[in-house]
């Protein structure tokens, strides 16, 4: 597909789509592979000590090469922009790439997602930056479980205050996505739902997946979405909703008794696949076209290389119209062998 040929440029209206007729709408970018926690499902300790080499600097892409990407991106189609990590509060000068990117013609939705940590000390200059949305994880409310879950026995108490400072600045609604894992926290998410509730806040519950290759999933850890609905419908009555956007990945419930919603992310027993519309780019700048994959598509190189925007949409556009991917609708047949494939980190390119 030539960017001169049924692709024209700037319009907003143009749709790549791929082999299942699945649209480019959706870019997470990973802006650094670094993080302060070490979440047993992403980064375990074991695996990321100390003597861990991340990514060099010069391997990492600049901020003025991602938004000459997200700039192509833009152009076929892409609308929405979240960034990710690693850690993204851990890149420094984040709001100075927020300031950027808010200005890129065609996006119209741009958020981010942080472990919180440092959330209450950059809220405000990511706001004035023109950043509007933001999602945190918090996987419990229980200091003893959540530091157990972030592998660094860190409590809770800093993420709560950088969600108080990002809604006093005005980042809203939040989302709260907590990962549930038998037998590690799931005994806790009524709580976390209850907590929120009637704050505006949308606590999001996203069943554990099989990232990456290092996180020992095993699917009876997997907490169905059907039992995380039983579970808080018993103490909080909830009623579905519809979605607010095609694609939404999350079920939407709301309380009965007008005291907001949740969302309940069933990526495993209820995969979403078909309507998936995300593509990632990794932090050296690979495209990823789903987050089980196990490779990616170079764009660092022909950027670096001197190639046109052009060119890179070209790249952009074959990959994505030759992407047929759909692992979480496959992954009950497939064997063990097969699921336990090499699969790109889950910190290299976003959740």
């Amino acid at each position: 597909m030539a960017w001169d040929n049924g692709l024209r440029q700037g319009n907003g209206q143009d749709m790549t789509r791929d082999t299942l007729g699945r649209q480019l709408r959706d870019l997470r970018i990973s802006v650094t592979d670094r993080c302060n926690f070490r979440c047993p499902y992403c980064m375990p300790a074991e695996v990321y000590g100390e003597r861990y080499q991340f990514l060099p600097r010069s391997e990492i892409l600049t901020f003025e090469e991602i938004a000459r990407l997200v700039r192509v991106f833009a152009r076929l189609g892409v609308t929405k922009i979240r960034l990710t990590g690693g850690e993204p509060l851990l890149r420094q000068d984040l709001p100075k790439l927020v300031g950027i990117l808010t200005n890129v013609s065609g996006v119209d939705d741009l958020a981010l997602t942080t472990n919180g940590f440092l959330l209450e000390r950059q809220a405000q200059a990511l706001r004035d930056a023109g950043l509007r949305r933001i999602t945190v994880s918090l996987d419990s409310l229980d200091d003893a479980v959540f530091g157990r879950m972030n592998g660094r026995s860190i409590s809770v108490g800093p993420v709560l205050s950088g969600i108080r400072q990002a809604e006093a600045v005005g980042l809203n609604p939040i989302k709260i996505n907590a990962v549930v894992q038998r037998g590690a926290n799931d005994h806790t998410i009524v709580d976390l739902a209850r907590h929120f509730k009637g704050t505006g806040h949308i606590v999001r519950f996203i069943e554990y997946m099989d990232v990456g290759n290092l996180n020992g999933w095993k699917m009876d850890q997997v907490v169905p979405a059907a039992e995380i609905f039983e579970r808080i419908n018993a103490m909080l009555p909830i009623e579905p909703v519809p979605p607010t956007y095609p694609g939404e990945v999350a079920e939407r419930f709301r309380y009965l008794d007008g005291g907001g919603e949740i969302g309940i992310i069933g990526s495993v027993t209820r995969p979403f696949c078909r309507t998936c519309t995300r593509a990632r780019l990794s932090t050296d700048g690979k495209l990823f076209t789903c987050l089980f994959a196990s490779q990616g598509h170079d764009l660092r190189g022909p950027l670096r290389s001197g190639a046109t925007d052009g060119e890179l949409a070209d790249v952009i556009a074959k990959a994505w119209g030759a992407r047929a991917d759909r692992y979480s609708e496959e992954r009950t047949r497939l064997t063990e062998a097969e699921r336990a494939g090499r699969k790109v980190e889950m910190y290299q390119i976003g959740g």
